[in-house]
């Protein structure tokens, strides 16, 4: 009987927990990343699945999806995609998940003393921009449509150095390849963020941005419970601590 017994024991310590079997595959907007890497471990440690995401602009992961990527769920950084995903017949209804802002940003000291961000780009010190593409990017299309608003797009269009996405704008300002660049407020928000300067733009338009779930996905359940922990009080914290709203 206390053979027995031990061997239960045994088998109930080594039982898989339900879904730590499970891998979701999430196409994510590059603006994203840093909060999507909170959120993904805390769902995992909550219910076992894990999360593995591909972060690159919208348009990008919008084009893959169609030709066929295997993605479970898309986190773009509009409306638009997910919306043609859906009347295309291979998303369920989007739903809106963040709204979030872009903003410059800068490291170097004399650029970060400026009012705001006007004068850092009439700077004369200011020799190289980073955008992200307006094409494939919604954050760069809100920066691009702000330089229109304020009257300065001809003047800095010498000076632009244009990025695959949002992510890859802030690196770009980072690592000093520019002197700064067009970025999303979540990443000025975080540890390497901070150690620049941001300034607010508010002739950029507010980026909503909708997920949905992609009708090909093998994996339902799990993706449903992922969607429904994004709209958690945990997940909203998180969200709000990078300045999505």
């Amino acid at each position: 009987m206390k053979r027995l017994l031990g061997a239960l024991v045994l088998s109930l310590l080594f039982i898989t927990p339900a879904g730590a079997q499970e891998k979701l595959h999430a196409a994510v907007a590059a603006n994203f990343i840093s909060p999507f890497k909170e959120l993904v471990e805390s769902f995992r440690q909550q219910t076992g699945i894990e999360v593995e995401a591909t972060y690159t602009s919208t348009g990008q992961l919008y084009t893959q999806i169609i030709h066929g990527a295997p993605y479970d769920l898309f986190l773009a950084a509009d409306q638009e995609r997910p919306e043609l995903l859906y009347k295309e017949g291979r998303a369920e209804k989007p739903f809106v998940y963040a709204t979030g802002q872009v903003v410059f940003w800068a490291k170097q000291p004399e650029l970060c003393g400026a009012r705001d961000w006007r004068e850092v780009l009439a700077a004369p010190g200011l020799q190289k921009v980073a955008v992200a593409n307006p094409k494939t990017a919604p954050y760069g299309a809100a920066a691009m449509a702000a330089l229109k608003q304020a009257g300065m797009a001809d003047k800095i269009a010498g000076k632009i150095v244009y990025a695959q996405n949002i992510a890859q704008s802030f690196q770009y300002a980072a690592t000093g390849s520019v002197n700064g660049g067009f970025c999303a407020l979540s990443a000025a928000l975080t540890t390497e963020g901070k150690k620049g300067c941001h300034f607010l733009i508010p002739e950029a338009p507010p980026i909503v941005q909708s997920a949905c779930l992609l009708k090909r996905t093998a994996k339902r359940p799990a993706a449903e419970k992922f969607i429904q922990f994004l709209a958690a009080p945990e997940a909203t914290a998180v969200k709000k601590k990078y300045g999505y709203k």
